[in-house]
């Protein structure tokens, strides 16, 4: 079923989402299903799945030298979206990425998605390389979130890129994007990056997942604007409780979000890191009920593949 569907059968009634990290290549997808399982008796519409774009790593040759390679340390979205799909009757929704990936073999994930009867599909640019200043997309790839959501609804039309396929039924994908509420890091302002947004849905998109923020305020504000801009589709909070002390630093580095002070100050109190994951714990909670209060559509939560605080967060609103 369709996440826009899910809405719709909610019937105003805010749903729990969350989202999942592939294991690393080689390791058993049971750790996944471990972090999983305690988050079921919530009842999620749809878990979603992100992929990793390729990186470089070196390999040791001897005699001090290095071979460079390129690999992806977290392969097989796709397999486990169709995994979690059979074992929990859930819909899995995959990330499908600008970066590291041609037109061609996005529309093979494509492909393989409608044969697995994957109905939702996450449209993202992806970030730069570790070691590139600035994104670039792959030689023959989509440069821009709003070009892979084009080739997503193209292929939805049955229009394929080289070939003439005739097919008895098309594809008919719900399309998510990402937003920005406290804009793109790229972006030079919100304004832009709200076109941007449209840009997006213009071209197809059917739901807006929102990066994570911990000022409720930054959210509501975004969600008027785009409006105003006359984005009417759904627009999906995310939230990713504190749960270290580092992350204090890690967060505005990476993703550059502001952090409400009342937050910092009691987390910088917190004597160990089970301080500061009840901290973390605590907030989201009063974050959420605002949200659901409000009427949000849905709220998902980034797990990071730990689930004992989100299942901690969702006992208290689900």
């Amino acid at each position: 079923m369709k996440v826009t569907e899910h809405i719709k059968k909610a019937n105003g009634n805010t749903l729990f989402s969350f989202e999942v990290i592939p294991p690393q290549k080689g390791k058993s997808i049971q750790d996944l299903y471990n972090n999983i399982d305690p988050l079921m008796e919530f009842n999620p519409p749809f878990i979603d799945v992100t992929t990793s774009r390729e990186e470089y790593v070196y390999i040791d040759k001897g005699n001090g030298l290095l071979e460079k390679r390129m690999t992806r340390m977290r392969p097989g979205t796709v397999g486990i979206c169709a995994s979690i799909m059979h074992k929990y009757g859930v819909d899995a929704i995959p990330h499908l990425l600008c970066g590291g990936f041609t037109r061609e073999e996005t529309e093979y994930v494509l492909v393989d998605c409608h044969y697995l009867g994957i109905d939702n599909v996450m449209a993202l640019r992806g970030d730069s390389m570790k070691d590139e200043p600035y994104f670039k997309p792959a030689e023959g790839g989509n440069a821009f979130a709003s070009e892979l959501v084009a080739q997503i609804t193209d292929l939805n039309k049955g229009k394929y890129l080289h070939d003439n396929v005739l097919v008895e039924q098309n594809a008919d994908f719900c399309i998510g994007v990402a937003g920005y509420p406290e804009k793109h890091m790229e972006a030079p302002s919100l304004a832009s990056d709200l076109k941007r947004l449209k840009d997006k849905v213009d071209a197809g998109a059917d739901y807006v997942v929102t990066q994570m923020f911990f000022d409720n305020k930054k959210y509501f504000e975004f969600v008027d604007k785009a409006r105003e801009m006359g984005i009417t589709v759904p627009i999906i909070p995310g939230i990713k409780p504190i749960a270290v002390k580092r992350h204090l630093q890690i967060l505005p580095q990476v993703f550059k979000i502001d952090l409400p002070q009342e937050l910092v100050d009691a987390v910088e109190a917190c004597k160990d890191n089970n301080a500061v994951r009840q901290v973390g714990i605590e907030f989201a909670v009063q974050q959420s009920k605002e949200l659901k209060a409000a009427g949000v559509p849905v709220l998902h939560y980034y797990s990071m593949g730990k689930s004992d605080n989100i299942k901690a967060i969702a006992s208290q609103l689900f």
